[in-house]
């Protein structure tokens, strides 16, 4: 059975988990019906669905190659890219003053997730360019956005994230990459930038680099960091695509996975004419790169739970079709489909709720961010700003390290097969390991998440979540159901950990940053395993409701099915994970123990 996006499951969550509803009432969209949604990720699971799906194995066997200068990507990519922008799908959430179709950032997004799941290495790129386009509409100059926002809006150009080099991974501070002002508003570039995502290709006519630069008088450290648009192809004052900028495509990287995504090292100014203008102001590139770098997170997580629910639609096709083994205790007779046993029914219920689980966390983080930008109520714009804030790094890290566990289920239910490469489960896996590093890895998400979020008020944040989320979990509990009900325990005794370790860990990182850094990572995981049980806790309140109803009853009762197979099987690990949070620095030894030593 071919890919399909689950368009029904998306939209249930989108209204019950992360209560679109909020953007509705923003009146800042014309038309947010359910049909209107309901019609949009149809289209786009058509697309997903008939053209990128297919494109997915080959992307694996056949990746981005590297001629004379020039990477050429899968073939097939270019014809499906170009059904992509003549779709509108990259304006999508764009203003219409610069081409976009002015829709909420959370129909772009599931749009993205739909096409993702479709075949990632294709359409992980469309963030590069979305990414740019929003750095520019911050940031931009009017002749910027003139020249460059209707191209990189419709799709027609692509953009790129130009921020590691060999010597700076994710420690922007020691970027070496050097601006020298020419005198008419224009900069020479010179330097070489790693990890390049979609650098280089042929799907589009030219393409956008924004690269973090330091200028001659910059100070040392993240301040001296400034931005530059740099095109592939340089720009005259009319729009128009000229003589090929000095941009050299070094190589691409041999990779785990993402084949058909190139990744390129790029050398800026070997002929001392790289010309680029400045994006904003001077020593504030890393400022306004965190629009690209922001959207991207959310981007990246997105990528997590879509590869997994096509490796849950993967493995349960197979677990229906697989004959092997026959019911405990029965000597002979036909062997039955593995579906039948406990163990692959528990493997299958664990990749479908925490997909599900990060797919509404996801969706949360982005109805945040819609509600933030546009709802013409101050004090709901500063709460919604607030959420948004904390969800960012556990919208990234949740879905992108449980995808891990996801797509290793997968392959294990293929059992032997799965090790096949020719079963495409392993792609899934290989495809996905570099979404809980790429745009921040985990450890970063986790720095951000204690230093940055928590810091703000004390812990406000995370004690506003915990207050809503408590308000629920007894909702649940004395509604008399008994689904409900032990969601609603479980979602209790959860959050009642959360909190304890919130108070530690707002503590610790005012009066002994190491130890809350040591329990950083620990502390997300159990943030990010008790926001996905609350969130699908509300769309079990809202299924039990609407089953009552009579309401499409065995839909509604699965829902509640996968709420609670998480709350009782796989919410536990959060209050599990309590321990670790609070082991404090004692438990490691120090940088300099033997037992790190080469």
């Amino acid at each position: 059975m071919p890919y399909q996006t689950p368009v029904k499951d998306m939209q249930f969550l989108l209204n019950h988990a992360a209560n679109f509803d909020a953007v509705r009432e923003t009146g800042a969209f014309e038309d947010l019906s359910s049909d209107l949604v309901e019609a949009v990720l149809t289209e786009a699971g058509k697309l997903a669905d008939n053209v990128f799906a297919p494109l997915n194995w080959d992307s694996d066997q056949n990746g981005a190659r590297l001629e004379n200068g020039q990477v050429y990507t899968t073939p097939g990519f270019k014809e499906a890219y170009q059904q992509y922008v003549e779709g509108g799908w990259n304006a999508l959430g764009f203003s219409s003053e610069f081409g976009g179709q002015d829709m909420p950032q959370t129909l772009a997004l599931m749009v993205f997730e739909a096409l993702c799941a479709g075949c990632l290495s294709l359409a992980m790129g469309f963030s590069l360019t979305t990414g740019a386009a929003k750095a520019l509409f911050a940031s931009g100059t009017d002749e910027q956005k003139k020249l460059f926002l209707p191209k990189l809006v419709s799709g027609e150009w692509a953009g790129t994230m130009n921020l590691s080099e060999p010597q700076a991974g994710s420690d922007l501070a020691n970027i070496k990459c050097k601006a020298e002002p020419v005198g008419d508003g224009r900069y020479k570039i010179k330097g070489t930038k790693i990890w390049i995502s979609y650098g280089d290709h042929d799907l589009t006519e030219n393409i956008c680099h924004l690269v973090l630069a330091r200028l001659p008088d910059a100070p040392e450290g993240t301040r001296g960091i400034s931005m530059f648009l740099v095109p592939k192809y340089r720009v005259d004052e009319d729009g128009n695509v000229g003589e090929r900028n000095d941009v050299t495509i070094v190589s691409i990287e041999e990779k785990l996975g993402q084949h058909g995504s190139p990744t390129c090292v790029m050398s800026y100014g070997e002929q001392d004419e790289c010309f680029g203008t400045l994006v904003g102001k001077e020593h504030e590139g890393l400022k306004n790169m965190f629009v690209m770098m922001n959207a991207a997170r959310i981007d990246v997580g997105t990528q997590g739970y879509a590869v997994g629910e096509r490796s849950f639609q993967k493995a349960a096709e197979y677990a229906h079709d697989r004959p092997q083994g026959r019911e405990y205790g029965v000597k002979s007779g036909p062997a039955i489909p593995i579906v039948q046993h406990p163990d692959v029914r528990r493997n299958l219920m664990t990749m479908k709720a925490l997909t599900d689980a990060g797919r509404a966390i996801g969706y949360a983080s982005i109805v945040a961010y819609d509600v933030a930008h546009h709802s013409p109520d101050e004090e709901t714009r500063r709460a919604a700003k607030e959420r948004e804030e904390l969800l960012t790094p556990l919208s990234k890290a949740f879905p992108t390290e449980r995808v891990m566990e996801v797509t290793n289920l997968g392959i294990q239910i293929h059992g032997g097969m799965g090790f096949v490469e020719e079963t495409g489960a392993a792609q899934f896996f290989r495809d996905s390991r570099i979404s809980a590093i790429y745009e921040g890895t985990t450890g970063i998400q986790a720095i951000d998440l204690v230093g940055r979020k928590l810091g703000m008020g004390a812990g406000k944040l995370a004690y506003d979540f915990i207050e809503e989320a408590e308000a629920l979990a007894a909702a649940l509990s004395g509604s008399g159901h008994d689904g409900l009900g032990s969601i609603g325990e479980n979602l209790q005794t959860a959050l009642s950990g959360l909190k304890e370790t919130t108070r530690y860990m707002v503590a610790a990182m005012a009066e002994d940053p190491e130890t809350g850094l040591t329990g950083a990572t620990p502390y997300l995981d159990q943030f990010g395993y008790v926001a996905g049980g609350y969130y699908l806790a509300r769309s079990a309140f809202a299924a039990a409701g609407l089953a009552a109803s009579g309401e499409d009853e065995p839909y509604h009762q699965g829902r509640i099915d996968v709420a609670r197979f998480y709350a009782e099987n796989l919410l536990p690990r959060a209050t599990g994970l309590i321990p670790s949070v609070i082991a404090g620095k004692s438990t490691l030894p120090s940088a300099d123990s033997q037992l790190f030593s080469a």
